[in-house]
């Protein structure tokens, strides 16, 4: 274990935007097997409810601290939304163009995509992509105004509710997140090929444990990283070979196994996996050397 280093080059992240918004219909067997793209998104801000404590008392102490069911809920902004979207809404469409509002509302599933970025790759570092499924839109307020000497575009805004569908070894759940960035790009490229669709494909909106397989298949090797070893006399630093680790510093990036130096003052050495490889949880990802 190195002691806690804060704010240092390259690791301070952040997220930012929305985009590429897909709204998935559900078929009647509780397929999502169509999607649309969705236009004009604004945000997608996520609340969750629940994870309530209730405290029970006994012997005259807290005796047990009991914890709700968390749901996932969101409210969804944009300017404009699918034609596919209305009967979600709660509109029928009868003939084209004429829609009757105070309809059954339908389940419908949503990815949407936010950027993430650090201080020296901006917002080009990677982004992360949230899927929804089992989502309802509630009746939303639409404000209609005259057209002044400031005029705006309208909003919509809808607040979703949802209801989470099995997965397995885990709760059900309504909501998954991916990161571009810790991921495997294989595996990642196939996931967007079929939520976004390709040729001759349409996009579809894959269960919980068809994603998460994509992503289990794709890092089956688990390696161990290991203290780089320094001696104070020549000062130094030997890089270890272990296969699927990789070391690396800020200033220099990745470092060849063997001879790193000599070093003029204290050096942070890092780790990443390699592509097809994990670190057991609770591995060093950086190794501080003091420089003697």
């Amino acid at each position: 274990m190195t002691a806690l280093i804060w704010d240092t080059v390259g690791e301070r992240f952040y997220e930012t935007g929305c985009d590429h918004g897909v709204l998935y219909r559900i078929n009647p067997s509780g397929v999502y097997d169509t999607g649309f793209a969705w236009n004009g998104l604004v945000s997608v801000t996520e609340s969750p409810t629940g994870a309530e404590s209730t405290k029970t008392y006994a012997d005259n102490i807290p005796y047990l601290n009991l914890i709700s069911i968390e749901e996932f809920e969101a409210t969804l902004e944009a300017y404009t939304y699918p034609d596919e979207f209305a009967e979600c809404d709660g509109s029928a469409q009868p003939e084209s163009g004429v829609l009757i509002g105070q309809q059954p509302r339908k389940l419908f599933g949503l990815s949407y995509r936010t950027r993430v970025g650090n201080d020296l790759e901006g917002t080009e570092l990677g982004y992360k992509l949230h899927l929804v499924w089992n989502a309802y839109a509630a009746p939303s307020e639409k404000a209609y105004n005259t057209i002044n000497d400031s005029p705006e575009a309208i909003t919509f805004s809808w607040d979703l509710t949802t209801t989470p569908v099995p997965m397995t070894d885990f709760k059900p759940t309504a909501s998954m997140t991916i990161d571009s960035t810790k991921v495997d790009a294989t595996a990642l490229a196939t996931l967007e090929a079929m939520i976004y669709g390709s040729v001759g494909v349409d996009p579809l909106l894959p269960t919980p444990d068809d994603v998460l397989a994509l992503f289990a298949g794709s890092v089956t090797t688990t390696a161990m990283p290991t203290a780089p070893s320094y001696d104070s006399g020549t000062d130094i630093v030997t890089i270890p070979t272990i296969t699927g680790v990789i070391y690396y510093t800020d200033a220099d990036g990745d470092l060849p196994s063997g001879a790193y130096g000599p070093i003029t003052a204290n050096v942070l050495i890092k780790v990443r996996p390699a592509t097809g490889y994990k670190f057991p949880t609770g591995a060093d990802d950086d190794f501080l050397i003091i420089f003697a």
